[in-house]
């Protein structure tokens, strides 16, 4: 029998679905069930790949009760409310698919406390790794009873500080979640304008901002729009106007797109947040390249921009641009990037790698004991 594998997908902006959605569909012959908490979010999935929806783990429902909300949460947990029938119901759900379909694996993207649920229902987990300040109990209970742990991201981009036991479980999935086709054969800028209806020339600066905040603040893209006349300045994604703010007339905002790889190739430069599948979009690329990180829990954005930064593949901004001149400064520094870094950022087999090597977690961790077998299995922490 061929065991099925579990993978729990934050439903928060779309690089968990995205980057899910690749790594499951390059799996054809495993049946994989994805437990979140909505249907909606992911690409197209293969006939072997059934979506199970589960409440949210993370927004309070209606029945949850008030005299709980302070109880004191254990160093061991992020977000464990008491009270919450909500979670309740999602944990039912999945620790009963683990008695009924005894999965190979359960890969969390992720949740500190799923995984640890998962080891104590004594079911082999992986756990997705992000960048960030994770060193905390919970966490690293999480990457402590993972068979393996999965970053979605190149190892030139790994933060200082991990230790040597996570490092020798980990596996690196550069690029996961982008289109594949896009990697090493871009798509050409002219072609890019002419699907989009954009001038063929003239300099294009688009501004990029993430699926899981509130949007990126207008009034600095209008003072970087002013320094630049001659350049047309466009933004996808959530934009967070302000009554103060004085657009100039080569500062067009898009909204939500459905093609933001077209727009990337189609521009001349870019500034972004530091969301996974954005930085990957970007790098697969190669466009001078400003990152101004967003709030994310634990400081997720601000550690891949740092990386980033330290890799010599973008300019990190730790705040807006606030006059015309440090907009000229931060762009003399993106002009100056060599950009075969960036593209060494991406992977175009990451998500078949990744496939392969979560299969082969799952055999060896249900096979005979036999050394060749456990010698597949990654270092474990003593």
């Amino acid at each position: 029998m061929t065991r099925p594998i579990g993978y729990f997908v934050h439903h928060q902006g779309r690089g968990h679905a995205e980057r899910a959605a690749a790594i499951v569909n390059a799996m054809p012959q495993r049946p994989v069930t994805l437990f979140c908490a909505r249907d909606d979010i992911f690409p197209p999935l293969g006939t072997h790949v059934r979506v199970q929806t589960i409440p949210s783990l993370f927004e309070a429902p209606a029945d949850a009760a008030p005299a709980l909300a302070n109880v004191r949460t254990p160093t061991t947990l992020h977000c464990a409310p008491l009270g919450w029938g909500s979670i309740t119901r999602a944990i039912a759900t999945i620790t009963q698919w683990f008695d009924t379909a005894r999965p190979a694996l359960f890969v969390t993207d992720v949740s500190a406390e799923l995984a640890q649920l998962a080891r104590i229902a004594s079911i082999p987990c992986v756990s997705v790794l992000q960048h960030g300040d994770r060193d905390d109990a919970g966490h690293m209970a999480a990457y402590e009873a993972a068979l393996g742990i999965l970053a979605p991201y190149a190892p030139t981009l790994e933060q200082p500080g991990r230790p040597a036991w996570m490092l020798a479980k980990t596996h690196y999935a550069a690029g996961v979640g982008i289109d594949a086709a896009t990697i090493g054969a871009p798509i050409e800028k002219a072609a890019a304008r002419a699907a989009l209806g954009l001038p063929a020339s003239g300099e294009i600066v688009l501004v990029i901002a993430g699926g899981g905040g509130s949007g990126t603040p207008a009034t600095p893209l209008t003072l970087g729009a002013r320094a630049m006349p001659d350049a047309m300045w466009l933004t996808i994604g959530a934009v967070e106007r302000e009554w103060h703010e004085t657009m100039p007339g080569n500062l067009h905002h898009l909204g939500w797109v459905d093609c933001p790889a077209t727009y990337i190739a189609a521009a001349d430069r870019i500034v972004s947040s530091a969301g996974n599948t954005t930085v990957h979009m970007i790098a697969a690329a190669g466009r001078p390249w400003i990152v101004v990180p967003e709030w994310r829990y634990f400081d997720e954005q601000l550690w891949k921009a740092r990386m980033l930064d330290a890799a010599g593949a973008a300019v990190m901004l730790d705040h807006w641009p606030a006059h015309g001149g440090a907009w000229a400064a931060a762009w003399a520094r993106a002009d100056a990037l060599d950009l075969t870094r960036q593209r060494a950022l991406v992977n175009r087999d990451a998500a078949t790698d990744a496939a392969s090597w979560l299969c082969t977690l799952a055999d060896a961790a249900w096979a005979a004991p036999d050394v060749e077998i456990l010698s597949l299995l990654p270092e474990q922490h003593a």
